[in-house]
């Protein structure tokens, strides 16, 4: 695709994105109003979010696996349909159990979406462009989490209710939806389609018990106990079953193979922890701004943009910084060291801490969140083959995901019981004893209905339980630090696909067998397109494939839209020849392995002029021509003597405006003003007049003939 065409569809990508996004911001501004209203406790808050991770989790990798098998935009509006419906139905929510049902459909919804966005990304750019993309992505992540709240603030405190929070998106998602169908136009690619469902429904059973598990424990039953132990057990069998059968099945859901790559292995544990981090300290700002605060909702919207600034700069600018230099570790060390630092810092709040002094520790959040959110994936993109481009990045979005929804339901139960403990305290020095009657967990959000002299009791309880959120938080995010200090930087490629090492030969003894060659059968198909050094399609250019050996294995011609396709019965090492008039064919060598890949070329724009010397009036050669190319500043860039037959040619010559001249002993010099387009090949004959006989010499004003 080329640069406009790119940019036409990524408006749909990040339309939907926003839609997403919004849906979610909007809602967790609003969740304090909406659990007063339906008579929610601590613990149905935490559902309300967790719902909605815990199914975007479970789905994410299997989304990613379909749009390795199925069209990537077919996918991606599916899911916009299924997040739209599910943000509509929450919007009729009469009561907490119906609210969570819904924002768990609205997470099947959501999965897809995070996950097929760097899919689609990376089908369409390469690594080493990609970076501005990704970085419009954080921007669109940074204006959907600055206006989300604030609109979600609004509508709160407006008549219209915060029902209309799940409402107010649904005509955004509907025009994303027609703006993606007429502008995403991806090579979808035939291949035998086999899901496997089994370690699909393990996946999903492990990861769904496992954070039921971490949601439940602490309230409705212990850490340690025979509950805990079932919810365990049950999610190690299912994972564990999901890995045996992972490991036999031809498509599976999660290639294990991909841990075998160092990079991915420690981005997922990067993303696990980021996951953590970001959602688990993240999801209880809200709360903690309007009820240890007493802060309207719009108020507490207001109160998050420091992080929200942090992340737009460091996403958007580390973006358009890693397409020049294609360096990505530098920024995500930095990363790593800025959200350690404010992590650390918002462990110190309690109900009175500075506000300002907030706003900065957000703001190192937000800049660390920013350097590493989407270049995690991005350097496992740049690792892995076309063909797991869906898997490997949804495996790291399904990581985050889960870190994610496990950080809330713990750190949830983490704010619960130090709440509990903090109002017992406090009753207790005011000569009260609560007797269980007043509990973190089960507690409603509606302070105003306390009695006058208990509501700043409980305010500042909770103010004084978020610093200890924020410190295991930061503890997880130490993890997050070590994984990337870790990760090996690879410089971002320029092409769409990856050349994947070649399979490790099994050791054998020379003596024990003789060893034969011979070609493997298999059947690849190499597709991609030629572009010029601006993004533009190169169309007739000639593609020759040959083998390592210097066979010929395929030629083939680009169309229109410079997009080509070759076929090879072999595997292995191939070199790509491609060539286009008079611009300097581009060459690279490509493994094929016997499934379709795409490789695209990049041609130089030089330019060429070639003609022929002549006398004019006749067709006589003008031999030894002094042929010079000088640009607009007078510079000489080349010079050419012609040849016996008049011939010329210059060539790498920069696109732009020259002078031609042309001189030869016995003959009239002759100049013309030349254009070179990029890539062009002009063509230009010159005639050359012979010299007169007479000289006319200026003397003194007076015109003399010798």
């Amino acid at each position: 695709m080329t640069h406009r065409e790119i940019l036409k569809a990524f408006t749909g990508l990040l339309l939907a994105l926003l839609v997403a996004l919004l849906s979610s911001t909007i809602v967790s501004n609003a969740l304090p109003t909406i659990l007063a209203d339906l008579h929610g406790s601590q613990s149905e808050y935490t559902w309300v979010v967790t719902a909605t991770l815990l199914t975007s989790t479970a789905t994410t990798p299997i989304w990613g696996k379909l749009s390795d098998l199925f069209s990537k935009k077919l996918l991606y509006q599916i899911a916009i349909v299924v997040f739209t419906v599910g943000s509509a139905l929450g919007g009729i929510a009469q009561s907490m159990p119906e609210l969570i049902a819904y924002r768990a459909l609205q997470g099947i919804g959501l999965g897809g979406l995070q996950a097929l966005i760097q899919v689609v990304i990376a089908a369409m750019i390469a690594p080493r462009d990609r970076g501005r993309y990704t970085g419009y992505t954080g921007a669109v992540f940074a204006v959907a989490t600055v206006s989300g709240p604030l609109i979600g603030g609004l509508i709160v405190d407006s008549p219209l209710g915060w029902r209309w929070c799940f409402w107010v998106c649904v005509p955004l998602a509907v025009v994303a939806f027609i703006v993606l169908g007429r502008t995403l136009k991806l090579p979808v690619l035939k291949r035998k389609v086999r899901i496997d469902w089994l370690g699909a429904t393990l996946l999903v059973g492990g990861v769904a018990l496992l954070l039921i598990w971490v949601s439940l424990a602490g309230g409705s039953f212990g850490w340690v106990s025979w509950s805990s132990a079932a919810y365990v057990g049950g999610a190690i069998v299912a994972l564990a079953l999901a890995v045996l059968v992972e490991s036999r099945v031809a498509e599976p859901v999660v290639p294990l193979r991909l841990f075998r790559n160092r990079t991915f292995t420690l981005s997922v544990l990067a993303s696990l922890a980021v996951g953590t981090a970001m959602f688990g300290g993240s999801v209880f700002l809200g709360q903690y701004y309007q009820i240890a605060r007493g802060f309207s909702p719009t108020h507490a919207g207001l109160m998050t943009l420091p992080m929200v600034l942090g992340l737009a700069v460091a996403s958007t600018g580390a973006g358009q910084v890693i397409s020049r230099t294609g360096r990505t570790k530098p920024f995500m060390v930095a990363g790593g060291i800025s959200l350690l630092a404010g992590l650390f810092l918002l462990s110190t709040v309690d109900h009175a801490t500075n506000l300002t002094l907030m706003g900065g520790y957000l703001a190192l959040v937000g800049l660390g969140l920013g350097f590493l959110m989407q270049n995690l994936v991005l350097v496992v993109q740049n690792t892995v083959a076309m063909k797991d481009i869906g898997s490997s990045s949804s495996v790291v979005t399904f990581f985050r995901s889960l870190g994610g929804a496990a950080g809330v339901s713990a750190l949830g139960a983490v704010l619960a019981a130090r709440v509990a403990t903090n109002i017992a305290n406090s009753l207790s020095h005011m000569g009260i004893h609560s007797g269980g009657a007043v509990s973190g967990g089960g507690g409603t959000f509606a302070i105003s209905s306390l009695p006058p002299a208990l509501q700043p009791v409980v305010r500042g309880a909770f103010g004084d339980a978020t610093g200890t959120v924020f410190f295991v938080a930061g503890c997880i995010a130490v993890v997050t630090f070590l994984a990337v200090l870790f990760i090996k930087e690879v410089p971002l490629r320029r092409t769409l696909d990856a050349d994947a090492p070649a399979p490790a030969a099994a050791a054998v003894s020379v003596e024990a067998v003789s060893v034969v060659e011979a070609p493997v059968e298999m059947t690849s198909v190499l597709r991609g397109r030629v572009l010029d050094a601006g993004g533009r399609p190169v169309s007739g250019a000639v593609l020759t494939l040959t083998d390592m050996s210097g066979r010929q294995v395929d030629v083939g011609r680009t169309g229109r839209t410079g997009a080509y396709e070759l076929s090879a019965n072999t595997v292995g090492e191939h070199v790509l020849l491609a060539t286009a008039g008079s611009t300097r064919p581009a060459v690279s060598t490509v493994r094929l392995n016997g499934n379709a890949r795409w490789h695209d070329l990049l041609l130089d724009s030089q330019g060429a002029i070639s003609g022929r010397v002549r006398v004019a009036g006749r067709h006589a050669a003008v031999a030894g021509a002094v042929l010079t190319l000088t640009d607009r500043l007078g510079t000489v860039t080349a010079t050419h003597i012609a040849g016996g037959d008049g011939a010329y040619r210059f060539t790498g010559i920069e696109p732009g405006a020259y002078t031609l001249t042309v001189s030869a002993h016995g003959y009239t010099p002759h100049a013309e003003p030349m254009t070179v387009g990029d890539g062009a090949a002009a063509q230009h004959d010159v005639e050359l007049s012979e010299a007169m006989e007479r000289e006319f010499v200026r003397h003194q004003g007076t015109l003399s003939v010798d």
